[in-house]
């Protein structure tokens, strides 16, 4: 009715101008109303249509730094792709007792001279070789046996016996022959190399300082006149003793075995 009231205002505006019927004033207020509300509907629209995309933008920018931050992560501090600390070095006695089972007893690296000569261990050092060299102290059950490992390369062999290693020389005694050496046993190796173990009473001599228990003894003869010796001892008797001997060597013929045919124990080639 609104509309009708203004075209009529209008209307008395105009006096002077052609009237205008009544018929005439509500079909143009009905035209009025349509393009109102034609002009509203569009409004709306365009709202509803503003209101989609802000939220597609919206939507679209979450995703973006949600990915960005993933892509951008940093790693946790340590983690292998950073400046992690490295690991500390393994001792000598500890790679040793990598080699070994678990139960040959705690090990721990010693020195022999030191400890039967009563001599300082700056004094009693030696120069060694092979990666894993040296006299090494195997605890178990309340006892204490010992383990020595040397390897000599041929300059050495030669210098301490005048000729290189020799693969063919037979260590064993002949059959009869009074020795010390029992359950000898020689072993050619298929890459040719020859391994020898024995067992050794270590029999005290009356003038001797120690007293030594029994022991297992090997040798490892290699192709290029080098050598690896090992003595697996039950332990021994002084002044400077850590403690009682064991009832067997410390390790046995097996394990020396893999011991001393394995790459650990050699120096690496040049």
């Amino acid at each position: 009715m609104n509309d009708v009231h203004e075209l009529l205002g209008r209307a008395a505006d105009d006096a002077g101008t052609p009237a205008l019927s009544t018929g005439t004033v509500y079909a143009r207020a009905a035209r009025i109303r349509r393009r109102r509300r034609a002009l509203v509907s569009a409004a709306a629209l365009t709202v509803v249509a503003a209101g989609a995309f802000t939220v597609a933008r919206a939507g679209e920018q979450q995703g973006d730094t949600a990915h960005s931050s993933v892509a951008t992560t940093p790693r946790p501090s340590g983690s292998p792709e950073t400046n992690a600390a490295p690991a500390p070095a393994l001792t000598k006695a500890e790679r040793l007792a990598a080699l070994l089972p678990p139960d040959v007893g705690r090990i721990e690296e010693v020195l022999l001279l030191a400890l039967t000569k009563q001599i300082p261990p700056e004094q009693a050092k030696e120069a060694h070789l092979g990666p894993l060299d040296g006299q090494y102290a195997f605890r178990k059950d309340g006892g204490v046996g010992y383990l020595v490992l040397t390897y000599e390369d041929r300059e050495a062999v030669t210098a301490k016996e005048g000729r290189p290693a020799d693969p063919d020389a037979d260590l064993c005694p002949e059959p009869g022959q009074e020795t010390s050496r029992t359950e000898c046993v020689r072993e050619v190796l298929p890459d040719g190399r020859v391994l020898t173990l024995w067992n050794s009473a270590m029999p005290f001599r009356g003038g001797d300082e120690v007293r030594w228990g029994p022991e297992l003894t090997g040798q490892l003869v290699q192709r290029d006149g080098s050598q690896l010796l090992v003595r697996s001892s039950t332990g021994f008797e002084s002044t400077g003793t850590q403690g009682p001997l064991l009832d067997e060597p410390p390790v046995s013929r097996e394990q020396l075995k893999a011991l001393l045919t394995g790459p650990e124990v050699l120096p690496e080639k040049p």
